[in-house]
């Protein structure tokens, strides 16, 4: 299918603000971050997306110190289910404000908690310091579910691009450590670190993200020497994934990583996990993030919030 206008509107304003910007081997990745976040937090202020009931940032401990979260609620009361959300930005950029507009739509059509972690970001903290973050803020949820209004008995994970890396591997470990969960939401994830993937070769540059950007991603995350097929950096290697909760994977058909998120969902699949695949045709990279840019975003939000739905009905009749 062609490239959808809007996406393509989307990539010309893109493209135009990153040819302002250094080469990418020049970037300071602390000076870019800063930088996306400051257009993220003016983002967030634009009437792209209903209010929520509540949203109230602060901190809970973590593996080496408090981690800031953003705990966004739909109504009054509790025992809401509750979804832990991991953004994107490659394991460097991001935070709290990026893609907040589809994250306040969630929460109110799937009636539900999202507690949004703002784990650490390499450089600075390379693997697996995000892991053991957002570990950390998923157990702290379950064990403290009443804090945000939530019901522990219904609990997911999710993320976008990175986020969705981060949210599939802490399905893995929590299947193995606890917490008990419902549901993993998987948005254009990072599943492995072969860019060798047909959809490498055909989105390699022009669609935002572009192979070199995921080459540099990869290295400021891993190091030099890290083990890049270690499976909770590279979940598609694990060698089990049975006993994984149900999980709605979404790709995009302009996206260096559209395989390898198919290839993850086939493998779930494939060792008996319930999953729902979608594929958006002529869209890019972390498109359903863009709500109020993209149009296609909101249903795609709209079918994420029945098929979660689902899973924590699933879950709270079985608790």
């Amino acid at each position: 299918m062609p490239l959808h206008p809007q996406a393509q509107a989307f990539l010309e304003v893109a493209e135009a603000a990153n040819a302002l910007m250094p080469p990418l081997e020049e970037r300071d990745a602390a000076e870019w971050r800063a930088q996306g976040q400051e257009l993220a937090e003016r983002a967030s202020h634009l009437p792209f997306s209903p209010p929520v009931h509540s949203e109230t940032d602060r901190t809970i401990p973590g593996p080496a110190g408090e981690i800031p979260v953003r705990v966004l609620t739909p109504g009054p009361g509790g025992d809401y289910p509750v979804l832990v959300w991991f953004h994107g930005g490659g394991w460097v950029l991001g935070g709290l404000d990026g893609g907040i507009h589809a994250l306040r739509l969630l929460a109110n059509v799937a009636n539900c908690v999202i507690v949004s972690v703002d784990y650490r970001l390499a450089p600075e903290h390379r693997f697996p310091a995000a892991v053991d973050d957002c570990l950390a803020a998923t157990r702290w949820v379950a064990e403290h579910a009443a804090e945000v209004g939530a019901d522990p008995s219904r609990i997911a994970v999710g993320g976008d691009s990175a986020g969705g890396n981060l949210a599939a591997v802490v399905a893995q470990l929590a299947r193995d450590g606890g917490p008990d969960l419902a549901f993993q939401l998987l948005v254009c994830p990072v599943t492995d670190s072969d860019f060798s993937r047909k959809s490498y070769i055909s989105n390699n540059e022009g669609y935002l993200l572009s192979t070199e950007m995921m080459e540099w991603f990869w290295a400021q995350y891993m190091g030099p020497d890290g083990d890049r097929t270690d499976p909770r950096v590279a979940p598609l290697r694990a060698a089990d994934l049975g006993g994984l909760p149900t999980a709605h994977v979404i790709a995009a058909e302009y996206d260096p990583l559209a395989d390898e998120a198919v290839a993850y969902a086939e493998a779930l699949e494939a060792a008996g996990v319930d999953v729902t695949m979608v594929m958006a045709e002529g869209h890019i990279h972390d498109y359903v993030m863009n709500l109020g840019i993209i149009d296609d975003a909101e249903p795609a939000i709209a079918d994420v919030a029945r098929n979660m739905t689902r899973a924590f009905q699933l879950a709270g009749s079985e608790a």
